[in-house]
């Protein structure tokens, strides 16, 4: 794989750069890393770097962007957050990475069996995390479906939670940042959101949820190779 350049970044399209993640996950889950060289990587990219997405994910240790989408230094910038939940902080990031440094796509990466979530269902009280898991509280309220046991004992509900944390959180993003906002509906950045599987390693994107992508249109082969 080669080291992205700034003219290789601006010519993948929103599209691409989806299609890009899609089959590095795929490379994943088959056990099949790309060819690349990642000491020349830290030379090439010394000067300067051209990611062409961003990734909002958990800190959670199984869940590493680069690993699980199979990229390489300077392929993406990522936001890592217990239970991938927003600030201001992180839209300021995503501002940057899109608006001034040229990525073409954002993703929201939530991933099953998440502590954060699980600690959320319970209410969990701990110095500056209840602050933190105090975000995933509108995920909560808005899970209906389970009437039930509405906590980390039922991985079911835990599960519906992550989901709807993960698209509320995508929602929030065009609310609260009229600069992406404007990007996405110029289509020189698409939004989408995806759960990890923590146990399979695959990546399912909620496709019908995504914004400035055309997932009608077929694939186009890799920049990159």
């Amino acid at each position: 794989m080669k080291t992205l350049t700034k003219e290789m970044q601006a010519a993948i399209t929103p599209q691409q750069a989806f299609d890009l993640l899609k089959k590095g996950n795929e490379r994943f889950i088959n056990n099949l890393k790309a060819n690349r060289n990642l000491l020349q990587q830290v030379n090439e990219t010394s000067e300067g770097q051209h990611p062409f997405a961003v990734i909002l994910s958990c800190i959670d240790s199984r869940t590493s962007a680069e690993l699980l989408f199979d990229q390489g230094l300077g392929d993406i910038f990522s936001i890592r957050i217990a239970g991938n939940i927003l600030n201001d902080d992180i839209i300021g990031s995503m501002e940057f990475a899109c608006k001034l440094a040229g990525a073409k796509i954002i993703v929201v990466l939530g991933h099953t069996k998440c502590g954060a979530i699980k600690g959320a269902c319970d209410h969990a009280k701990l110095g500056s995390l209840t602050t933190l898991l105090d975000k995933i509280k509108p995920a909560i309220e808005c899970e209906k479906t389970i009437k039930e046991n509405r906590n980390s004992s039922n991985s079911e509900f835990v599960e519906k939670v992550s989901e709807l944390n993960v698209k509320l959180t995508v929602d929030a993003i065009t609310e609260r940042s009229p600069i992406l906002k404007d990007m996405i509906q110029n289509g020189s950045v698409s939004l989408v959101g995806g759960m990890y599987d923590v146990g399979s390693g695959l990546v399912t994107f909620y496709d019908d949820e995504a914004s400035g992508i055309n997932t009608t249109i077929e694939q186009e082969e890799s920049l990159l190779k």
